[in-house]
């Protein structure tokens, strides 16, 4: 087992994991954030994706002993109490979701990709957001919430 302490959507919590243990499982098994979706454990789809010191990673592909002494957000975290982010004020909206699978990823990177350009493009949010997949949508309204969320967009 390996001690790991790290501040998990403003709380600080400290554990023992075992140190093959995924980043998505430890947020998942131990903490109950089941917004971090598991979709593929490859990651290929981006339905974990979380904050990692501020910058999205999937958290499929992180172990939970690399985030030791780091900040992570979930979708739980990305909220204001009961004020939604603003990207998530921006999907529900534009109807930025379809069957809400991969919805919580999709939202995590819409942020940091955000973060990175306040005013993307429509090719840039394509490009940005194309490491999360989607079954159900054809990325339309996806794309349009992220522009919305930007002010690019009505």
């Amino acid at each position: 087992m390996a001690r790991i302490e790290l501040t998990v959507d403003g709380a600080k919590v400290s554990d023992d994991v075992e140190p093959r243990m995924l980043l998505v499982q430890y947020l998942r098994e131990k903490l109950g954030k089941t917004g971090t979706v598991i979709g593929c454990d490859t990651s290929n789809c981006g339905a974990c994706t979380v904050h990692l010191d501020g910058r999205s990673v999937k958290s499929c592909n992180v172990l939970a002993v690399q985030a030791n002494g780091r900040e992570v957000t979930t979708i739980e975290g990305l909220a204001d109490g009961d004020q939604l982010h603003p990207v998530q004020e921006a999907f529900r909206e534009c109807h930025g979701l379809q069957c809400g699978f991969c919805t919580p990823g999709m939202i995590m990177q819409a942020v940091d990709l955000l973060g990175e350009n306040p005013s993307p493009t429509e090719a840039e949010v394509r490009e940005g957001m194309e490491g999360n997949l989607c079954r159900c949508t054809g990325y339309h309204n996806i794309v349009k919430s992220v522009l919305h969320a930007a002010g690019g967009a009505k």
